[in-house]
């Protein structure tokens, strides 16, 4: 059966999330992924229904308050100035772990959404293994960021803090501070600089996370 062609978005948006299907690469513990066609029309159904099985924080995802904090906002609380408007991919150099030493110079400001593009984006996504090693960000870079009072962080993988590291720590440092977290980004194919974007995830009472889709557009 011939398949419609994907559309890329237009007027200047790039889609910069992880496209999700089933055995794709997920957090060690989590469930697989899993996406079943249970009625199809090739078989003589009167139309395609599919369902899906994955943790809420699969591809690319945000991370809601009540994610690490007991009494935390769900992702149905979320202001969606969180995740639309003006934000800035920063591209980091270092290869294990981002750092206060490489944000400084970038000048950070309160209320920015910084979304951090590293190897990641080429490395991680490349390959059907969780990638252990990936670049996470430092227990010292989110203590800046919160003093800095960003509004949202964007990472290229699945979790701001590293495996087996400082995952719990940044979590609650930053969920605690009201800033909003994506994980999950491919930013392979923008640069650093200023964009527009959106980034909604699905709306779910009391969730601690939720699939989303994210796009940006250079300013």
């Amino acid at each position: 059966m011939r398949r419609r062609q994907s559309v890329i978005p237009s007027e200047g948006w790039i889609d910069v999330s992880v496209r999700l299907r089933s055995g794709m690469v997920h957090w060690p513990g989590d469930p697989d992924v899993k996406i079943e066609r249970i009625l199809k029309m090739e078989r003589g159904d009167h139309c395609n229904v599919s369902t899906i099985s994955m943790s809420s924080h699969t591809g690319t995802h945000v991370d809601a308050p009540y994610h690490f904090i007991e009494n935390g906002d769900g992702i149905h609380d979320m202001a969606f100035t969180s995740m639309i408007g003006q934000a800035r991919v920063i591209e980091i150099e270092n290869q294990h772990c981002i750092k206060p030493e490489e944000l400084k110079p970038n000048k950070i400001r309160k209320g920015e959404r910084v979304l951090f593009k590293t190897i990641n984006s080429k490395r991680c996504w490349n390959t059907e293994t969780f990638v252990e090693d990936f670049v996470y960000l430092s227990t010292e870079s989110i203590e800046y960021l919160v003093e800095k009072r960003v509004k949202t962080i964007g990472v290229d993988y699945l979790s701001v803090g590293g495996y087996i590291k400082n995952i719990d720590e940044v979590h609650k440092s930053l969920l605690g501070a009201g800033i909003w977290i994506i994980e999950g980004l491919n930013l392979s194919r923008v640069s650093q600089g200023n964009y527009d974007l959106i980034c909604l995830p699905l709306n779910i009472i009391n969730g601690d996370g939720a699939p989303a889709r994210a796009i940006l557009r250079p300013i």
